[in-house]
């Protein structure tokens, strides 16, 4: 009788253990996805597909780990995924318990303010629309308002969406005078603001435009035929740097040193290939500045890396998404190198296509990742990073192989750790495109996300289970609301 039970309680911890990790693995399906799907078209799918895919996700995840789907809010997830995740927790407020509502409200909160305004604004709007008038959410509102840093402001940018949250949230106008303006506009002759003034005089005064933020201000350039490199010159004091980063090409020069490493990536491949070669000292040393502040400390730390890093023809992404994975091949790319060994060699890049010019990629040719991973394979790095969309054509299904074989035969006590991310989402397998089953594999959209997706993708290994990647999760929201509620 002893033998039996004892059979049964092994069989039982067995069957858990088995439940464990098949949660864990849908917790990484979902995450990866939230890291790295947008609803909007990518090279081999279409925004229908995206967006249908997206929707089961939520809905899947929402109703069977409500826990783990709002502590997803701390990870480094897209802004996309991040508003819809918020939304779909405040529209189900009743499904929640009381220590769940005040954790999720705290985990909202402090997301909200990591979003741009004008996401969070979409987000209050579809709120509204979804008739979601709780108290939580009427709370979560009155605070993000109370915490922008100018009412008027706002009420200048994003006029419609302040009004609309001030309306559905009912919550009292900051000023009478700041009423007139969203409610009755034409009530006052001046305003005191110095916002709300340039912005009456800007319908007929084309100087007091340029007292206006650079998104309202061009409109009104726009209605007055001014020309656009005279706007963007005298507008330039009050453009911020991804507004001067955006408009370079025909405005004003703009620091490169100071801008983020996936968004430089992005401006880097879209200059024609002379003028990356002409200004090749500047963009590299830009590239390089970027990728050091995204190692910060981890710099110089991972000792021999090889990289296999996808520059094919599916890299050029979609027309929503131009050129999207191969900009975070390249951010990658440079990262990397920050993130290696500082002796000589400890960094080895092998782009698919045998390019040897970072500078000068463009998406062309097979995706031969077999060879290329065979190629790094031989310097016997203590790291290998394969950046790619997965789909290994160069012959089908050789990198599955070689990564089989490394890790059953060559490696098995795993002296290297290999891991690929990918950046493209794939709609039909609810997840991103695997190489191998024993190779982890993670979601990437940003490469500044890189040592934490590393980090993250070990539990996809299925060596880990649920209870492991549950306080990974708990360390991950400890921090993150700490950061972001001392901030506030």
């Amino acid at each position: 009788m002893a033998e039996t039970y004892a059979a049964e309680t092994a069989e039982a911890t067995k069957t858990e253990t088995h439940a464990d990790l098949i949660a864990a693995e849908d917790v990484l399906l979902f995450v990866n996805a939230a890291v790295t799907a947008t609803g909007q078209r990518e090279f081999r799918s279409g925004a229908a597909e995206q967006r249908l895919s997206l929707d089961f996700l939520h809905e899947y995840v929402l109703v069977n780990y409500r826990a783990v789907y709002a502590a997803t809010l701390a990870l480094d997830i897209n802004d996309h995924n991040a508003a819809r995740i918020a939304g779909n927790l405040l529209r189900t407020s009743a499904d929640a318990g009381p220590e769940e509502k005040r954790a999720e409200g705290r985990l909202v909160a402090a997301r909200l303010t990591a979003l741009p305004p004008q996401r969070v604004y979409r987000l209050f709007r579809s709120l509204r629309e979804a008739r979601v008038n709780n108290r939580r959410t009427r709370a979560l509102m009155r605070d993000w308002l109370a915490a922008r840093p100018d009412a008027a402001h706002d009420a200048v940018k994003y006029r419609a969406g302040l009004k609309e949250t001030l309306r559905h949230a009912h919550l009292p106008l900051p000023s009478a005078e700041l009423g007139d303006f969203l409610f009755a506009p034409r009530r006052r002759a001046r305003y005191e603001h110095a916002y709300l003034e340039a912005h009456r005089r800007a319908h007929h005064e084309q100087s007091a435009l340029y007292e206006l933020p650079f998104t309202v201000a061009e409109g009104f350039a726009a209605r007055h035929g001014i020309p656009r490199d005279r706007f963007l010159e005298r507008m330039a004091p009050r453009m911020t740097r991804l507004e001067r980063l955006r408009t370079q090409r025909t405005g004003p020069g703009a620091d490169l040193t100071v801008m983020p490493l996936t968004r430089l990536a992005l401006y880097v491949l879209s200059l024609p290939f002379d003028e990356r070669s002409s200004r090749r000292g500047e963009l590299t040393a830009a590239l390089r500045a970027a990728a050091r502040r995204a190692a910060g400390p981890h710099a110089g730390t991972w000792g021999r890396v090889a990289a296999v890093l996808d520059d094919s023809y599916s890299s050029s992404g979609s027309g929503v998404k131009r050129r999207r994975p191969l900009a975070v091949a390249l951010a990658c790319h440079f990262l990397l190198e920050a993130l290696a060994g500082g002796e000589p060699g400890a960094y080895r890049p092998f782009w698919t296509s045998g390019s040897t010019d970072p500078l000068l990629l463009r998406p062309w040719g097979p995706t031969p990742l077999g060879t290329r991973i065979l190629d790094a394979l031989e310097h016997s790095p203590r790291r290998l990073v394969i950046v790619s969309d997965g789909w290994d054509n160069a012959p089908p299904g050789l990198a599955g192989e070689v990564l089989r074989v490394w890790r059953t035969r060559l490696d098995p006590d795993r002296l290297t750790s290999v891991v690929h991310l990918n950046p493209v989402y794939d709609a039909d397998g609810f997840d991103v495109r695997r190489l191998a089953p024993s190779v982890p594999t993670a979601g990437v959209r940003d490469a500044e996300d890189l040592p934490a997706l590393v980090e993250l993708a070990q539990f996809a290994e299925g060596r880990t289970g649920l209870t492991e990647l549950h306080a990974y999760l708990d360390r991950r929201m400890a921090l993150f609301l700490e950061r972001k509620e001392g901030a506030r």
